[in-house]
């Protein structure tokens, strides 16, 4: 298989965007709530794939944990490490890999609370891209959580020269706490204002075990009988004012106005992976493709079971076929991950 840069891995079973690609590994950000923070000391910035990888995917090359996509699936750009991050104006990665995404027009959701994404040389190359362009940006609140982010009142300034250049803007309300329903609420006209499309709502997921928290997978959330009323509020506020509202809660992901959290629906070009277990836990009924079907599609599986001999368990098996064994041996945890059984 190609050496290509953008990756697959555990999401592929949650997400409807799962490969991912970045341009840097660590964050200047320094959000107290990051959880790649859990992983890697995200202190230390440095470069990660490279336009080269990049260019490799989009002319269609697939590695191990790809090799079930034969489609121009969108990328999501900045997965685990801001693209748009001050550092980037010094090495200047993602800006190259701007020019070639606005050369092939190939479809991307790229993620950012970054200034740099509206300067005016990344925002013109933006504008010839075909691109939904993602801001995470909760409330004025959070600013001391995230000392090295724009606050949230130059972000909404940013998302205001985002908006009409680039396919859609959508802000990312996560991750999302209680405490904060009123400030959220109040600055939805304000969004709408500002041209945003939609809204997704994510809550927010401890390592700790805090009181009245449930334990899902290996983090600690609210429960959804608090979660869900805010979400439901929220998601009335937002059509009020004519914007989409997306559930990125994994147990709630079907509130939302697509099971596709990201923002893409309807978007010309913009055609996600339906075969996961979300969506067939959420009776869903989606239809593997032939490619998924083959044996040796599913290397991206590898990142959810690391225990012995899974490489030639994985290599006699097919996308399809682990997706589906995935789900018949853990049906119990994934239909508490999908909010089924709480």
């Amino acid at each position: 298989k190609f050496d290509v840069g953008c990756k697959c891995g555990t999401q592929v079973i949650l997400c409807n965007l799962p490969v991912r690609f970045d341009t840097y590994k660590g964050c200047s950000h320094g959000c107290k709530y990051c959880f790649a923070q859990k992983k890697q000391n995200i202190a230390k910035i440095q470069r990660d794939e490279t336009v080269e990888a990049l260019r490799s995917f989009i002319e269609g090359k697939r590695g191990r944990e790809t090799a079930w996509c034969d489609w121009n699936i969108p990328i999501h750009w900045g997965g685990m490490s801001d693209p748009f991050q001050p550092i980037e104006k010094n090495i200047r990665a993602s800006y190259e890999c701007l020019k070639l995404l606005a050369e092939t027009k190939y479809p991307f959701v790229g993620s950012t609370k970054g200034k740099l994404v509206v300067d005016p040389e990344y925002l013109d190359l933006l504008a010839q891209c075909n691109c939904v362009v993602q801001v995470s940006m909760v409330c004025s609140k959070y600013d001391p959580l995230e000392p090295g982010t724009p606050p949230y009142e130059e972000r909404l300034k940013i998302v205001e020269k985002l908006a009409g250049r680039v396919q859609r803007v959508i802000v990312r309300v996560q991750p999302y706490m209680p405490e904060v329903f009123k400030d959220v609420m109040a600055n939805i006209p304000r969004l709408a204002d500002a041209g945003v499309y939609g809204v997704v709502v994510e809550g927010m997921k401890f390592y700790k075990a805090k009181k009245g928290m449930v334990k899902i997978g290996g983090d600690h959330c609210y429960p959804l009988n608090v979660l869900r009323p805010h979400f439901e509020a929220i998601r009335a506020e937002c059509h009020r004012h004519g914007l989409k509202f997306y559930a990125g809660e994994n147990r709630l992901r079907a509130m939302g106005d697509s099971m596709t959290c990201c923002g893409i629906d309807g978007l010309e070009g913009f055609k996600g992976n339906d075969y996961n277990l979300c969506m067939l836990l959420n009776g869903k009924n989606p239809e593997p493709t032939e490619l998924m079907k083959q044996v040796g599609t599913g290397g991206c599986f590898q990142s959810l079971n690391q225990v012995a001999g899974i490489n030639k368990k994985i290599n006699n098996q097919s996308f399809y076929g682990l997706m589906q064994e995935e789900l018949s041996s853990k049906t119990d945890y994934y239909r508490r991950m999908f909010g089924l059984d709480e």
